[in-house]
């Protein structure tokens, strides 16, 4: 394809001016001055050109039809970039807003920013209006009109009072209050598509026909800035593709993660429940709790290998403690906290300060360290009502957590272990992980060389492991760096669980000391570490992961025994009875169902083995085995079949028969 003017390679043009680039292929262009991200994409091949969206120069991404100001390093993104598909669903958000206007005219917008897997605009519909997802189908059929019209997506600059002007004009009342936000002489981006304009940083797509593959999700309500005090808007959700199959997949995983909700299979399974008297605490039920423990006790066997002690501290501590480790200035706004006698207390948030309160109980030596102090107590910090979602989100918590203290040269050894110890336990589940290395925040404590040493300590240590992994600038807990690991579930969707991090400055603010080799006193550097994170989100995280249908070793209930008949009940109690002393989880259902029935019951259940007993069992001392996945599994000796199911369930298989 031939590009619409010269370029040049580096050196020569130098009778025009030009601008360079650096391509991602390593190559450097030079362009005429004035090129636009349009004219790059056409001289970099025909398909590129095709699907083009816009460009990212150096960190920022414009507008294909925009001039580029200046030269730089410079990407063409399409809807496989990230970046890419945020400027795709942003005109999305756009077009969306245009075809409510052309609906309800007097609609007032508000925001409608990109999210993860979609968009969103938040708005006033006019007078008696409250949009409702029936409404839904309505808008798409006009969005698709004006996708059908084609129409360009012009970028204009106003002055703030220009702006401000014609906004107010339209009474749009929540544009005018962001523009008031702005610097007196700020410049002011709008971008038009036909009958309508909209404020706007941008960037867009060239025109609205670009867009192919979208649909409306939703309807919600949302404060105006998220304050309670300000009008609620209406929120429509919507997302897009520029793919049908893409969305068509996008629309079955978020259906199968509706039928996989934890919130609805966790009070059917009869795990637990969650009710209005204690807003983010959960009511554990007994086979929620079974499953609980058992997480509990894996847990606490990895850690029992590798050295851990475990320990128990109080939930409550006066202020003094929290003064001490900065909590009661940095995370005091997410703590329950109250007076007493004159004096303020915490219900504990975290189990860091309470660790070090242990460790300098007593000198100790440098023969002590690593000391690995694991603690599975309670735990509450205060979340917004607003904020709660099931296990998810909670106020009432227990983590697998633990601290280790380590001299300095035992940094590397110690985080390599906590990184075995996750690779063991999210290997059980299947889940694989990715790592972000999590930095030092705006509000923090401590010098930054600490800071620059903890976080050269994590990267480091990653590198050696030859493990990949993001920076998360500015993600870091207010006392030190921290390593991030979002495991991925069986619907490919991400999930931040354990942490492990690196810690000068609780052992600084605590005095903590040891003796070392030298004789003389040293201190010691901390790592805060936890893998499944709060064992109340990892259990809501496996309920959709698995769809409730846990591994046999996790499963409440591992096996059902089914009598064909009344007659048959006591000996399918004595069946139940020696399962149970080999020490597995097992019920017998002794209802007047017909056996069909029970067999049904039981796969709602998702009980991973069905036994199924009548009188020749009864004689031969066998049971029928029905699995949950594989079927009728024949006739097989009780005793063999315990044996069988004992061994999967110390074994911790990921399937069952």
């Amino acid at each position: 394809m031939t590009p619409p003017y010269p370029i040049a390679s580096k050196g020569e043009g130098s009778h025009m001016s030009t601008i360079a680039l650096q391509m991602p292929d390593g190559k450097e262009r030079s362009y005429p001055e004035g090129v636009t991200g349009a004219e790059v994409a056409a001289s970099s091949g025909q398909r590129l050109a095709k699907d083009a969206v816009a460009v990212r120069l150096g960190e920022r991404v414009l507008d294909l039809a925009r001039p580029l100001p200046e030269g730089g390093p410079l990407r063409v993104l399409t809807p496989a970039d990230p970046e890419g598909l945020a400027v795709y669903r942003h005109t999305a958000t756009h077009i969306m807003a245009q075809a409510v206007r052309r609906i309800w005219p007097e609609t007032r917008l508000a925001i409608g920013p990109v999210i993860d897997d979609g968009f969103y605009y938040d708005m006033e519909p006019p007078g008696p209006v409250h949009l409702t997802e029936d409404d839904l189908p309505r808008i798409e059929a006009e969005m698709k009109k004006i996708v059908a019209e084609d129409l360009p997506i012009a970028r204009e600059v106003w002055s703030r009072a220009q702006a401000r002007a014609y906004f107010a004009d339209l009474h749009e009342a929540y544009k005018v209050e962001i523009i008031d936000d702005l610097p007196a002489d700020a410049e002011v981006t709008v971008y038009r598509q036909g009958e309508f304009l909209d404020l706007c940083r941008g960037p867009h797509l060239p025109s609205t026909g670009r867009l192919k593959a979208f649909k409306l999700l939703s309807v919600a309500g949302a404060y105006w800035r998220g304050d309670e005090k300000r009008p609620m808007l209406q929120r429509l959700y919507g997302t897009a593709f520029a793919d049908s199959k893409e969305l068509e997949h996008f629309l079955w995983v978020r259906e199968e993660a509706r039928k996989r909700d934890h919130r609805k299979l966790g009070p059917e399974l009869d795990l637990f429940t969650l009710h209005d008297v204690a807003p983010g605490f959960a009511f554990w039920h007994d086979k929620g709790f079974r499953l609980y423990r058992a997480l509990e006790d894996f847990s606490r066997e990895l850690q029992r290998k590798r050295g851990y002690q475990e320990v128990r501290t109080p939930v409550l501590f006066r202020s003094d403690l929290y003064e001490e480790s900065g909590h009661w200035g940095f995370f005091r706004p997410s703590m329950f906290t109250f007076q007493q006698d004159g004096e303020w207390y915490g219900m504990k948030p975290m189990n860091c300060p309470a660790h070090c309160i242990m460790f300098r109980e007593r000198m100790r030596s440098y023969r002590d360290l690593p000391l690995r102090l694991a603690e599975y107590g309670q735990l509450t910090r205060y979340e917004r009502s607003g904020t709660l979602h099931g296990l998810l989100r909670v106020r009432g918590m227990h983590q697998d957590d633990a601290h280790c203290f380590v001299r300095e040269a035992q940094i590397g050894a110690e985080i390599a272990d906590c990184i075995g110890l996750l690779d063991e336990l999210y290997g059980t589940f299947g889940m694989s992980y990715t790592i972000n290395l999590a930095t030092r925040p705006e509000e923090y404590m401590g010098t930054l060389e600490t800071w620059a040493r903890a976080e050269s300590a994590l990267a480091d240590t990653l590198r050696d492991l030859g493990k990949d992994f993001a920076i998360h600038a500015g993600d870091g807990a207010f006392y030190g760096p921290k390593l991030e690991f979002d495991i991925t579930d069986a619907l490919g969707r991400k999930w931040q669980c354990g942490t492990v991090q690196v810690d000068w400055n609780l052992p600084e603010r605590f005095d903590l000391k040891y003796i070392g080799a030298d004789g003389a006193e040293h201190r010691p550097v901390m790592i805060h570490r936890a893998i499944m994170g709060t064992l109340e989100r990892f259990i809501g995280i496996l309920v959709e992961h698995f769809a409730g249908a846990f591994p046999t070793w996790l499963a409440p209930e591992q096996a059902r025994v089914l009598p064909v008949s009344d007659k048959h009940v006591a000996h399918g109690r004595k069946v139940m009875e020696v399962l149970r002393a080999r020490g597995l989880h097992v019920a017998l259902d002794e209802s007047a169902e017909k056996i069909g029935k029970k067999i049904r019951d039981a796969q709602l259940a998702k009980v991973p083995y069905m036994l199924v007993v009548g009188e020749r069992e009864e004689q031969a001392g066998t049971v029928a085995v029905r699995s949950r996945s594989g079927g009728d599994l024949g006739a097989e000796p009780l005793a063999a079949f315990a044996d069988a199911l004992a061994a999967e369930v110390a074994e911790r298989r990921l399937q069952p028969r």
